[in-house]
Protein backbone atom coordinates (compact mmCIF):
# COMPACT_ATOMS: atom_id res chain seq x y z
CA UNK A 1 0.00 0.00 0.00
CA UNK A 2 1.45 2.96 -1.23
CA UNK A 3 -0.59 5.94 1.11
CA UNK A 4 0.07 9.53 -0.31
CA UNK A 5 -0.95 12.64 2.04
CA UNK A 6 -2.81 15.18 0.03
CA UNK A 7 -3.65 17.27 3.27
CA UNK A 8 -4.31 16.80 6.96
CA UNK A 9 -7.47 15.48 6.48
CA UNK A 10 -7.22 13.01 3.36
CA UNK A 11 -5.03 10.74 2.19
CA UNK A 12 -5.18 8.29 -1.28
CA UNK A 13 -3.59 4.72 -2.65
CA UNK A 14 -4.27 2.38 -4.72
CA UNK A 15 -5.94 -0.45 -4.55
CA UNK A 16 -6.31 -1.82 -0.73
CA UNK A 17 -7.30 -5.40 0.19
CA UNK A 18 -9.43 -7.01 3.21
CA UNK A 19 -6.06 -7.45 4.51
CA UNK A 20 -5.02 -3.75 4.72
CA UNK A 21 -7.56 -2.68 7.15
CA UNK A 22 -5.71 -3.44 10.13
CA UNK A 23 -2.92 -1.70 8.97
CA UNK A 24 -5.23 1.73 7.44
CA UNK A 25 -6.89 1.35 10.95
CA UNK A 26 -3.76 1.32 13.43
CA UNK A 27 -2.67 4.72 11.16
CA UNK A 28 -5.13 6.12 12.54
CA UNK A 29 -7.79 6.41 9.37
CA UNK A 30 -10.99 7.26 10.82
CA UNK A 31 -12.95 6.66 7.52
CA UNK A 32 -12.79 5.22 4.20
CA UNK A 33 -13.98 5.96 0.34
CA UNK A 34 -13.90 3.94 -2.32
CA UNK A 35 -13.79 5.30 -5.64
CA UNK A 36 -13.33 2.23 -7.91
CA UNK A 37 -16.86 0.50 -9.42
CA UNK A 38 -16.69 -2.88 -8.56
CA UNK A 39 -15.49 -5.58 -11.32
CA UNK A 40 -13.05 -3.12 -12.84
CA UNK A 41 -10.95 -5.97 -13.30
CA UNK A 42 -10.32 -9.87 -12.62
CA UNK A 43 -9.65 -10.36 -9.11
CA UNK A 44 -9.79 -7.05 -7.06
CA UNK A 45 -12.01 -7.39 -4.30
CA UNK A 46 -15.57 -5.80 -3.92
CA UNK A 47 -16.63 -2.80 -2.35
CA UNK A 48 -18.95 -5.20 -0.17
CA UNK A 49 -15.92 -7.24 1.22
CA UNK A 50 -13.96 -4.33 2.25
CA UNK A 51 -16.98 -2.38 3.42
CA UNK A 52 -17.32 -5.33 5.96
CA UNK A 53 -14.21 -5.74 7.36
CA UNK A 54 -14.08 -1.88 8.07
CA UNK A 55 -17.32 -1.73 9.62
CA UNK A 56 -15.82 -4.37 11.96
CA UNK A 57 -13.11 -2.15 12.98
CA UNK A 58 -15.19 1.08 13.41
CA UNK A 59 -14.24 2.39 9.70
CA UNK A 60 -17.09 3.92 8.39
CA UNK A 61 -16.83 3.71 4.60
CA UNK A 62 -18.35 4.58 1.65
CA UNK A 63 -19.00 3.78 -1.78
CA UNK A 64 -18.26 6.57 -4.53
CA UNK A 65 -17.37 4.69 -7.89
CA UNK A 66 -15.95 6.74 -10.78
CA UNK A 67 -15.90 5.22 -13.69
CA UNK A 68 -15.27 5.10 -17.17
CA UNK A 69 -17.08 8.41 -17.92
CA UNK A 70 -14.76 10.10 -15.50
CA UNK A 71 -16.00 11.84 -11.85
CA UNK A 72 -19.81 12.81 -12.33
CA UNK A 73 -21.28 15.67 -10.45
CA UNK A 74 -23.09 13.02 -8.53
CA UNK A 75 -19.71 11.82 -7.53
CA UNK A 76 -18.62 15.08 -6.54
CA UNK A 77 -22.07 15.29 -4.29
CA UNK A 78 -21.54 12.11 -2.73
CA UNK A 79 -18.03 12.98 -1.63
CA UNK A 80 -18.65 16.37 -0.27
CA UNK A 81 -21.70 14.63 2.11
CA UNK A 82 -18.44 12.01 2.63
CA UNK A 83 -16.75 15.22 3.58
CA UNK A 84 -19.66 16.18 5.93
CA UNK A 85 -20.66 13.64 7.44
CA UNK A 86 -17.26 11.29 8.33
CA UNK A 87 -14.59 11.88 10.53
CA UNK A 88 -11.32 12.42 9.42
CA UNK A 89 -8.40 11.68 8.50
CA UNK A 90 -9.96 10.04 5.93
CA UNK A 91 -8.03 7.36 3.38
CA UNK A 92 -9.68 7.49 -0.77
CA UNK A 93 -8.68 4.64 -2.94
CA UNK A 94 -9.04 3.24 -6.56
CA UNK A 95 -7.01 1.43 -8.91
CA UNK A 96 -3.98 4.39 -8.73
CA UNK A 97 -5.38 7.00 -6.00
CA UNK A 98 -5.48 9.55 -9.02
CA UNK A 99 -9.82 8.94 -8.96
CA UNK A 100 -9.63 9.37 -5.45
CA UNK A 101 -6.97 12.73 -5.59
CA UNK A 102 -9.77 14.19 -8.54
CA UNK A 103 -13.37 13.73 -6.99
CA UNK A 104 -11.71 15.25 -3.46
CA UNK A 105 -10.16 18.16 -5.62
CA UNK A 106 -13.63 18.93 -6.73
CA UNK A 107 -15.33 18.42 -3.53
CA UNK A 108 -13.47 20.96 -1.85
CA UNK A 109 -14.05 23.26 -4.52
CA UNK A 110 -17.71 22.89 -4.29
CA UNK A 111 -17.60 23.32 -1.00
CA UNK A 112 -16.57 26.29 -1.16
Amino acid sequence: MDIRQINDEYAVTGQITVADLDAIKAQGFQSIVCHRPDNEEPGQPTFAEIAARAEELGIKIKHVPVGPMGVTPEAVADMVDALEEFDRPMLGYCRSGARSTRTYELALHQRG
